[in-house]
């Protein structure tokens, strides 16, 4: 569909390619035990996983802090739980977590597959909200690094997606402009309505099984990229 197009293909990557619901969890198992706090890791991610989305908006949004966004997003899910941990053990966990996380490299299905494909035909990037120190780690161990011609991250450009600004720092270390360029991603608002203002062909990858819409064709499996590139 867009093979005759496009000539750049971006993508974002947590919730795209890197599988972080699974290897947030696998984070978590390996320091709530190490760091013995007693929580049942299941009971935990159901309240975690949507805090750490709401608080993630605000700090998309600049209305808290990185140090804020990792503390918050902890402390609030241990309240809500009704289990009481020191400020002293959730900074630490903060810090374990940040630090275990890129050890784990689940990529969603396909991810290899699709990339592998993609290479020989197209000008491969990056466009990520995550932090640099994070996300180059998660990118090299998960042996993807090599696909990639430019990764570009929030704390370069200094703004975060949707802001046009990180989409505009894209565009020009990649060489190319919209109208040649797709953008894959699993946020609506940040990837899909971010890159298509500036007039990007986008493709959502529905990771998280929202509501059907008319904004741009929907992906639910990475290998149906094919069908379009």
């Amino acid at each position: 569909m867009y093979n005759k197009i496009v000539t750049d293909v971006f993508f974002d990557l947590d919730h795209t390619l890197w599988d972080f619901e699974k290897n947030s969890a696998l984070t978590f198992e390996k320091i709530l035990s190490e760091n013995q706090v007693t929580v049942d890791l299941d009971d935990f991610l159901k309240v975690y996983v949507p805090n750490n989305l709401i608080f993630w908006r605000l700090f998309r949004e600049d209305k808290i802090s990185k140090i804020d966004l990792r503390y918050q997003r902890l402390k609030v899910t241990f309240d809500s739980l009704g289990i009481n941990v020191s400020d002293a053990v959730i900074n630490h966990l903060s810090e374990e977590y940040i630090a275990n996380l890129s050890s784990f490299n689940h990529l969603f299905p396909n991810a290899m597959e699709v990339l592998k494909y993609l290479k020989p035909k197209y000008q491969l990037h990056i466009i990520t909200n995550g932090f640099q120190e994070v996300q180059d780690r998660k990118i090299r161990n998960s042996n993807i690094d090599s696909f990639f011609t430019h990764v570009i991250n929030s704390e370069m450009a200094g703004v975060k997606k949707p802001n046009p600004v990180i989409f505009e720092l894209a565009l020009n270390k990649a060489n190319t402009i919209p109208e040649k360029s797709l953008m894959i991603g699993d946020s609506l608002e940040a990837d899909i309505l971010g890159a298509k203002a500036l007039g990007f062909h986008v493709l959502h990858f529905n990771a998280h099984n929202e509501e059907r819409h008319n904004i741009c064709d929907i992906i639910t499996e990475l290998d149906e990229i094919k069908s379009y590139l």
